[in-house]
C-alpha cells in the first residue's frame, strides 16, 4: 500500500516568526543580504554569491535581457527563459553581459577616409556618441584618434568632410595602457576631466574603453551584481532536450549560472543532463537543478557529480496547476523544511554546502522572509517581477486599472510543450500545467524591490540577525490557527484607502 508521510503539507501562510532580542547596534545599513548560489566546502559559499537573496524565474513573461539587467543592477540574478531558440537565448545573455562594464569593447568604430556623414550614420545606428578612429575601423585596430558628437555641428559643418578633419588625434588623446586597474582608469578620467578613456596595448592597438558615465552609474547602484570583469551577472535556463547544443552557446555568450528548468527534477533525464554539463565544463559554470520537494530528490541531484544549488517547489505558483492536473506536489513550507533538513545533514557529513532556492508559493513579502528563515538561501519569483515595468509582457487597461499579461511555462501560449510532453514525437501539449492570466502593474522593479528588501531587513532586526546565516540560526517558528490569521488583520475599523484591496495584492509573488 502507499506510504503516507506524517504531518500535514503546509504553506508559508501557516507560520509566523517569534521575535528574538533586537540589539541597539543593529541598523538596516549593517544587514548583509548576500547569499551563496555556488556550492562550497563551507557555509559561506564563496564560489558564487548574489548581493540580495532574490532571483527571477526563467519564464517568457518574466525574464528577458531587460529585466535581467534591471535585477542585476539591484544585486539579484535574472534567469533568461529557455523556451526559445538557442540563438535568441544566447543573444539575451550577451545583451546583459555587454550592458555595462568597467572596460567596454568598442562596438562603434571608424577609420580615416570615412566622412562625417558616415560617422553620424554610425552614431545613429548604435546610439553611441563616442567613436574611436582606428587604422582598420575595428575595435582592435591601431588607435589614431577619437571623434565625438561634441566635435562637430551636424547642421553647420560639411558632412562630406573626412573624419580626420574633426577627430582628436592620438597625440592629443588621454589614454590608459593595458593592464591598469579600473580604479586607475577612473582616476585618469577624473584628473583630466574626460568622459571616455581609451585603453591601448604597447603596440598602440585599441583594447577597450572606460566611461565616466559607467562610474557614475555604479555609484547610483552600489549593490550591482558584477563578475570579475565588472560585467553584470546573468543566469539562463536549460531543458533536458537540447542541453548539449544549448549549454555551450550560453557559456560562450558569457552566462554566469545555468539551471535546468523542470517541473519535476527527480528525473533520470535531468541527472544525465547535469552530469553532461558538469563533465563538459567542470567547475567553470555554476549549475543548478530541480525542482524537487523531498529528501529523496535532494539526494538524487547532489549524488555523483552533483549540483551547485537545488530548486525546491512543485505546484505552488500562482499560475501553476500541476497539483490540480496531476495530483503531484507538496505545500511549499513542508517541502522546503524537509529538503533543508537533508541539506544540513549532507553538509555535516560531507563538508559540502549546497544552497537551496525556494521557487514559488510566496504570496507576499513577509513570506519571503519566512522562506529564508526556514533555510532557503534565496528565492525565485515570477509574478513579483511580471508586474514590473521591466518584464517583457505588454500592459493593458481593464476597468481603468493597468495590468500586465502573465502566463505559465506549462501553457500553450508559452509553446513549451517539450518541457511537459511525455513524448518527444507527439508535438502536442495534451494538457496544460499553467494558466494564462493578468497581474496588476506596480511600476519599476527598483522601487518594488527596495520596499521588499527594507521589510526583510526590518524583520531580521526583530530576530537579532545580522545576515542570512544568523536568520536561519535564530529563527523560531510557530504554527498559526485560522483565528490567529483573522486576528492579524484589521478589525472593527473602517478603511478609506483607495484601491486598498488591489494594493495589498501587489506586494508579493506566487509563481
Amino acid at each position: 500500500m502507499a506510504k503516507i508521510i506524517e504531518g500535514v503539507s503546509r504553506t508559508f501562510s501557516e507560520f509566523l516568526l517569534i521575535p528574538r532580542l533586537t540589539r541597539k547596534a543593529q541598523t538596516p545599513e549593517l544587514i548583509d543580504l548576500s547569499a551563496p548560489v555556488g556550492s562550497d566546502s563551507s557555509a559561506t559559499g564563496l564560489r558564487f554569491r548574489i548581493n540580495v537573496p532574490i532571483v527571477s524565474a526563467a519564464m517568457q513573461s518574466v525574464t528577458d535581457s531587460n529585466l535581467a539587467i534591471a535585477l542585476a543592477r539591484q544585486g539579484g540574478l535574472g534567469f533568461i527563459f529557455g523556451s526559445q531558440d538557442i540563438g535568441s537565448q544566447a543573444a539575451m545573455v550577451r545583451q546583459v553581459k555587454s550592458h555595462k562594464a568597467g572596460f567596454v569593447s568598442s562596438d562603434t568604430n571608424t577609420k580615416v577616409g570615412e566622412t562625417l556623414r558616415d560617422v553620424i550614420g554610425l552614431m545613429k545606428k548604435t546610439g553611441h556618441s563616442t567613436v574611436p578612429v582606428t587604422s582598420d575601423g575595428t575595435s582592435q585596430g591601431r588607435l589614431l584618434g577619437i571623434i565625438t558628437d561634441q566635435d562637430f555641428w551636424q547642421h553647420e559643418d560639411d558632412l562630406n568632410s573626412p573624419v580626420e578633419s574633426y577627430m582628436t588625434k592620438i597625440e592629443n588623446v588621454i589614454f590608459g595602457e593595458e593592464g591598469l586597474s579600473l580604479k586607475e582608469a577612473n582616476s585618469l578620467l577624473h584628473m583630466h576631466k574626460k568622459n571616455c578613456l581609451p585603453v591601448i596595448d604597447k603596440e598602440g592597438n585599441l583594447k577597450s574603453l572606460v566611461f565616466k558615465k559607467d562610474y557614475e552609474d555604479h555609484m547610483r547602484h552600489p549593490n550591482e551584481l558584477l563578475d570579475s570583469s565588472k560585467r553584470l551577472c546573468v543566469g539562463a535556463a536549460l531543458n533536458t532536450r537540447d542541453y548539449q547544443e544549448r549549454a555551450p552557446k550560453l557559456v560562450e555568450a558569457g552566462v554566469d549560472v545555468l539551471c535546468f528548468d523542470s517541473s519535476d527534477g527527480l528525473s533520470e533525464y535531468q541527472k544525465e543532463g547535469l552530469d553532461w554539463v558538469r563533465n563538459r565544463f567542470g567547475q567553470d559554470v555554476v549549475l543548478g537543478g530541480g525542482n524537487i520537494v523531498s529528501k529523496e530528490g535532494f539526494d538524487y541531484l547532489v549524488s555523483g557529480l552533483g549540483v551547485d544549488f537545488v530548486k525546491v517547489g512543485i505546484g505552488g505558483g500562482s499560475i501553476c496547476i500541476t497539483r490540480e492536473q496531476k495530483g503531484v506536489g507538496r505545500g511549499q513550507a513542508s517541502a522546503l523544511l524537509d529538503v533543508v533538513a537533508r541539506r544540513d545533514e549532507h553538509f555535516k557529513n560531507t563538508g559540502i554546502y549546497v544552497p537551496i532556492c525556494s521557487d514559488g508559493g510566496l504570496s507576499n513579502d513577509t513570506q519571503i522572509v519566512l522562506a529564508l528563515a526556514m533555510g532557503a538561501d534565496f528565492v525565485m519569483m515570477g509574478r513579483y517581477f511580471a508586474m514590473t515595468d521591466e518584464s517583457p509582457s505588454a500592459k493593458t487597461s481593464i476597468n481603468g486599472q493597468i495590468y500586465k499579461s502573465y502566463w505559465g511555462e506549462g501553457t500553450r501560449r508559452a509553446q513549451n510543450w517539450q518541457r511537459y510532453s511525455d513524448s518527444v514525437d507527439s508535438g502536442e501539449l495534451l494538457f496544460e500545467e499553467g494558466v494564462d492570466a493578468y497581474v496588476p502593474y506596480v511600476g519599476g522593479l527598483s522601487e518594488v524591490l527596495a520596499t521588499t528588501l527594507k521589510k526583510i531587513k526590518s524583520t531580521m532586526i526583530n530576530l537579532g540577525a545580522d545576515d542570512l546565516i544568523e536568520l536561519k540560526d535564530n529563527a523560531v517558528l510557530t504554527l498559526v490557527s485560522e483565528q490567529s490569521i483573522v486576528e492579524a488583520g484589521t478589525s472593527s475599523v473602517f478603511q478609506f484607502t483607495r484601491n486598498s484591496e488591489l494594493e495589498a495584492s501587489t506586494w508579493g509573488e506566487n509563481r
